[in-house]
């Protein structure tokens, strides 16, 4: 069993946090350790984080990409886990990113979707089926493999020791999780697995446009990637990853055929 570390980024979100916080201390396979990283809260979040036993980290530079490489950089674990503030994880999260990670392919990532809840059945409906199925599968066939989900995924130390200078982990206007999924390296996998679901504030669709601002800010991540890893140039380079070092097949459990 390898141990994990779960990171967290954090700006003034203390109530959301102190219930992902119990969730993550109610898992069947207990974190190694729990890393908060303070945005620059101006609320309770600090103590709410402290309070639960987590170690808490202060990253100065605004956004949750500079907080959250902050914290894969900090953290000891063999593998790196990701939850949002707001996340809800089920309490085999853990013991099942352990169990995936470990099987005989030995991806390099795995994520899954979000279980949106708040706001109201129509702002649920277009989270799920609009803006995470969009992505889902429109960016897994732009990229070759599933993208990650940054409320909910997994990765290993070791990848992220090897990608951590091809991110734009400084720039607070782009999505982190695309930003990621874009600079993986050939031969490194991702697992998407459809039953590995956590609870996600659906808070970002209260509004056209936050929903608006999101997508904008996916197309801008997309360009950034592009420009620095061409998208034709990128799956080239892939392939011939995976003819000296093959890729796990797809697991079979899963419904997604974007499994890399």
């Amino acid at each position: 069993m390898s141990t994990i570390s779960v990171i967290i980024p954090c700006l003034n979100d203390a109530r959301l946090l102190s219930a992902c916080l119990a969730a993550v201390a109610a898992q069947t396979r207990a974190a190694d350790e729990v890393i908060v990283v303070d945005n620059g809260s101006t609320d309770d979040s600090v103590a709410v984080a402290l309070a639960a036993g987590a170690r808490v980290m202060h990253e100065p530079h605004r956004g949750i990409w500079p907080a959250t490489a902050a914290g894969f950089d900090a953290a000891s674990g063999e593998l790196l886990a990701r939850l949002d503030a707001d996340s809800l994880p089920p309490a085999d999260w853990l013991a099942r990113i352990d169990r995936i990670l470990h099987d005989s392919d030995r991806p390099t990532a795995v994520t899954g979707p979000g279980r949106f809840y708040g706001g109201n059945a129509v702002t649920r409906w277009i989270a799920r089926y609009v803006y995470i199925n969009a992505y889902t599968h429109v960016i897994g066939l732009l990229l070759g493999h599933a993208p990650l989900f940054g409320s909910n995924y997994a990765i290993r130390r070791s990848a992220w020791l090897e990608v951590r200078e091809f991110v734009h982990r400084d720039r607070a206007d782009v999505h982190d999780d695309l930003d990621l999924s874009w600079a993986l390296r050939p031969g490194m996998s991702v697992v998407y697995e459809h039953t590995l679901v956590v609870g996600v504030s659906a808070r970002p669709f209260d509004t056209w446009r936050g929903l608006g601002r999101r997508v904008a800010m996916g197309f801008h991540t997309l360009a950034v990637g592009w420009r620095a890893w061409p998208l034709l140039e990128r799956l080239a380079d892939r392939r011939r990853g995976r003819a000296a070092e093959p890729v796990p097949d797809a697991d079979p459990d899963s419904e997604s055929p974007l499994a890399a």
